[in-house]
């Protein structure tokens, strides 16, 4: 997508423009708490106005009036397609293999898009206890491809999970590959990933590489802010194309007014 040039964007809100332009060509898309679920409305309402939106608390093509506070509050249910158990959810949908994207946080990922969402520290004593995996792993398995949003630091992008909550490409794509076969996995594992700096795919072997960098953002602000040398293209990196006018209306006065996300 080529958006006009519009009014000056904040890193958080070239992040979540970036993540939502990321959806288009997707039809069915697993939402996941926090960043991830003002991207996927800001892509229904844009980008991807056919794509049904899933929640996990048992919501199936969910076009919420508002954006919702989290995946219980009422107003997903608002024009959804079916509401149906949690257990249906994941065991005829997701596992069912009718997911076509899920679009996933974290508050750690590494150099193969494995996330953590469970502690910060050891395990057994941990310095943070984080709310842990929910659907998270479960959707990083059995949809077809995961994206992830998330803001970027050295706490956030580590050379070593504290903890592997969700599973990305796990040691590597040969890894992955024979995982996913014996174990029956559905995901072809993380495609995307999209920070306030950056977005970024995943190479052959899959490791993450610098894809486009955000308007204002350096090289060198990539690689001060991740724990490991982060894989970079060789001449000129793109820059990903600024958020238009109509974009940033929508974050700023319909799906988050009050700055609770952005």
């Amino acid at each position: 997508m080529s958006a006009p040039k519009g009014p000056e964007a904040t890193p958080n809100e070239l992040m979540v423009v970036a993540a939502a332009r990321a959806l288009e060509g997707r039809r069915v898309c697993f939402v996941g708490v926090g960043l991830p679920n003002i991207a996927v409305n800001l892509a229904k309402r844009t980008i991807a106005p056919q794509m049904e939106l899933v929640y996990e608390a048992g919501v199936f093509g969910a076009s919420p009036a508002r954006l919702p506070l989290s995946i219980g509050d009422p107003t997903i249910v608002t024009g959804s397609t079916a509401t149906v158990s949690m257990h249906d959810l994941f065991g005829l949908y997701l596992q069912g293999g009718r997911i076509d994207v899920g679009f996933l946080g974290g508050a750690q990922i590494d150099r193969f898009g494995n996330l953590n969402t469970t502690v910060i520290g050891d395990y057994a004593a941990p310095k943070t206890r984080l709310p842990g995996s929910g659907g998270a792993c479960e959707i990083a398995i059995n949809a077809k491809e995961i994206m992830v949003i998330m803001r970027q630091s050295k706490r956030s992008f580590v050379e070593r999970l504290d903890f592997r909550t969700s599973p990305g490409h796990l040691d590597g794509a040969a890894h992955a590959e024979r995982v996913r076969h014996d174990e029956g996995w559905l995901s072809a594992g993380p495609t995307v990933v999209v920070t306030d700096l950056a977005v970024y795919g995943f190479d052959a072997d899959g490791e993450m590489t610098l894809r486009t960098l955000h308007p204002g953002a350096t090289l060198d602000a990539v690689r001060e802010s991740i724990g490991w040398k982060i894989r970079i293209p060789t001449g000129d990196v793109p820059t990903t194309p600024p958020p238009s006018a109509e974009e940033l209306r929508l974050i700023r006065e319909e799906l988050d007014p009050t700055g609770a996300y952005v």
